[in-house]
């Protein structure tokens, strides 16, 4: 993945990253090339939260439609819980450069979890605060990885949105 290149949309709500990924997934786009870091969930007065039951994985709470209808066509997820940030959500080919940066912020500390997995797909340090701001500050990263021929195509498909795109 560190040779592929990306583009980054942060997105104010999961309503808006939904809408990012379906326009993708309307025009044919791969979803297993998509990645989508967020807080799920916060606090309500219902009970939030997810479950997996072999090849399904259950969610419910305010944004549970969107999270599980994530988890169902995106390559790999996860829950994490992280200190400073919370519970975040984490789907799609993101989610191993996640699960090793979280395990080497547990032995080195540095830019954290978030940082880490940003930094490890080649994401450059100016931006990444950029990103981890936006995931405090409860928003969404909607992460397009692909060769240059895939990331002209989402760009074409993603005109309207402001996109970073990034080589490496």
């Amino acid at each position: 993945m560190k040779q592929q290149e990306k583009i980054i949309t942060i997105a104010n709500t999961h309503l808006e990253a939904e809408a990012v990924i379906k326009k993708l997934q309307a025009e044919k786009f791969d979803v297993s090339k998509i990645s989508i870091l967020g807080k799920g969930y916060h606090s309500e007065e219902n009970v939030a939260g997810f479950y997996n039951t072999g090849d399904r994985v259950k969610t419910w709470g305010k944004a549970g439609a969107f999270w599980g209808g994530l988890w169902g066509a995106m390559v790999g997820a996860g829950l994490f819980w992280l200190p400073g940030v919370g519970a975040l959500m984490v789907a799609g080919p993101i989610v191993s450069a996640f699960v090793g940066a979280v395990e080497g912020a547990v032995i080195t500390g540095g830019l954290g979890a978030v940082g880490g997995a940003l930094a490890s797909i080649g994401v450059p340090k100016d931006s990444i605060v950029k990103y981890d701001s936006a995931i405090k500050a409860d928003k969404f990263l909607v992460i397009v990885h692909g060769d240059t021929e895939d990331i002209s195509k989402a760009k074409a498909i993603l005109a309207d949105y402001d996109l970073d795109h990034i080589k490496g």
